[in-house]
This record gives C-alpha cells, sequence and structure tokens, in this order.
C-alpha cells in the first residue's frame, strides 16, 4: 500500500514533561483499553530531571500484558555488538557497564532496561528506514518514538526549567510522538504529537517529510531517545477491529 493513516487520536500533554504518558495513553486507547490519561500519568516513573524514557512506558505496558519491542539507537548506552545474533548476555553485559559510567540517567535507563527484560521485553538494532516502520503501521500499528524535538520542530535549542528558546545557551530537546500513517509516493509520515499548541502544524495530527521524521529519531540520541516503541496486546481487546 503506498498510503495508510490509522484513526488516531491523541490528547494534548498536560505540561512540558508528560509527552510519553501521553503517546501511552493514546496507543492504549487506539487497542481499546480505556486508561484516565492521569492514571497513566500517575503510575508512569518520572525521571528527577522531568520527563520519562521509552523503556519505563514498555515497562508499563509490559505490566498491562501488552507485547513490547524496542529498537534502539541509542549507542551510549547499548554496544551494537550486545545486539547482534548470539550476541552476549544483555543484563549481563548492562550491569557490567555500571561500573564504568556513572552518569545518573545512564543508571536510570540500565534499571529500566534490566526490569523490561526481566518482564519479556524484546530489543532490537536494526537500520531505521521507512520500510520498519511501514512493517508495523500497514498492520494497523502505531508506533510511539522518542527523538529530538529541536530537530523536528526546526526550532532554537532550549534553556533554563520552562524551556526557553534560546539560540546560544540551549540544549537540544527531546520528546516522543506517535508515528499513525504514511504516504509513501509523497514522502510524508503521520505524526500524532502530544504537544499543543506545537511549531509544526494547527492541530495534533500532521504530515512531515518521513526524512526529517528518520533524521530526528536518529538526533534522539543527543538526549535519551532514539528508539522505536512497538507495543501489540496479546490477546484481542474490546474496541478497534484490525
Amino acid at each position: 500500500m503506498a498510503q495508510v493513516h490509522l484513526p488516531f487520536e491523541i490528547s494534548p500533554q498536560p505540561d512540558d514533561t508528560t509527552c510519553g504518558p501521553t503517546c501511552l495513553q493514546a496507543v492504549y486507547r487506539f487497542f481499546g483499553d480505556d486508561l484516565p490519561l492521569d492514571r497513566v500519568i500517575r503510575e508512569v516513573p518520572m525521571l528527577a530531571s522531568g520527563g520519562t524514557l521509552a523503556v519505563l512506558l514498555a515497562c508499563h505496558a509490559l505490566q498491562r500484558g501488552y507485547r513490547a519491542r524496542i529498537y534502539t539507537y541509542k549507542l551510549q548506552l547499548f554496544d551494537p555488538t550486545w545486539l547482534r545474533p548470539g550476541g552476549p548476555d544483555l543484563k549481563e553485559r548492562l550491569q557490567a557497564q555500571l561500573e564504568f559510567k556513572q552518569d545518573p540517567r545512564l543508571q536510570a535507563a540500565t534499571a529500566g532496561y534490566l526490569k523490561f527484560l526481566d518482564l519479556g521485553g524484546e530489543l532490537r538494532m536494526e537500520d531505521l528506514t521507512l520500510s520498519l516502520i511501514r512493517r508495523y503501521v500497514k498492520q494497523g500499528v502505531p508506533i510511539i518514538t522518542g527523538l529530538s524535538a529541536t530537530y523536528l520542530y526546526r526550532t532554537p535549542r532550549e534553556h533554563g526549567p520552562h524551556c526557553d528558546y534560546d539560540d546560544l545557551r540551549g540544549e537540544p530537546s527531546g520528546h516522543f510522538v506517535v508515528l499513525c500513517g504514511y504516504h509513501q509516493d509523497q514522502r510524508l509520515m503521520s505524526v500524532a504529537d502530544p504537544l499543543l499548541p506545537n511549531p509544526v502544524a494547527p492541530g495534533q495530527i500532521y504530515q512531515v517529510p518521513i526524512e526529517r521524521v528518520l533524521c530526528s529519531i536518529l538526533l534522539g540520541v543527543l538526549t535519551y531517545d532514539a528508539n522505536l516503541l512497538v507495543l501489540q496486546p496479546r490477546r484481542k481487546q474490546v474496541g478497534h477491529e484490525h
């Protein structure tokens, strides 16, 4: 199919740090799993520095009976050799790495991934292409992605506790959105964005060039993003028919 656009809806995120739980709640709702947004926000762990991680969203979904697969591009956390076929024990490598890397966010991410693996989550590393995204979307599966908001929006970098735009003092900013469609011929990706208003479009569902989305995902390595999170119910739930 040259184009697919899922009937996806997403609520506005209540504040600057809840984009991740808002995306997760929208995916739950898409699958007919109607959890209130305030409950998802309350139950998903947040980092001391603000925001959350894709792996913490995944752990929440695993505990609700979903299957969860993460495609990661975060080389600061994962050595590519760990994710080759026949690679070493991931949990052992993650735990051993902690002896050499003391960054608090890396430690929090490591704890999250150890739990993710214990809960039955699947971790992969695969070239980021339209074909990879299309594999799921054309089957009716939206994808949560952690990416660089700075690159996606083409806005100045952000500085300070209120995330003010500052092209000199600012740093790249991370964000979660949901990929919910594509138009292959026009090279466009449909994005469901919890941020309202946002710098791209007047609404929360909009289309941007596929190449910009792929670059934004990979540039998520500058924060603790750079991933795709694929969630699927283990059993058919009341709601959408696929």
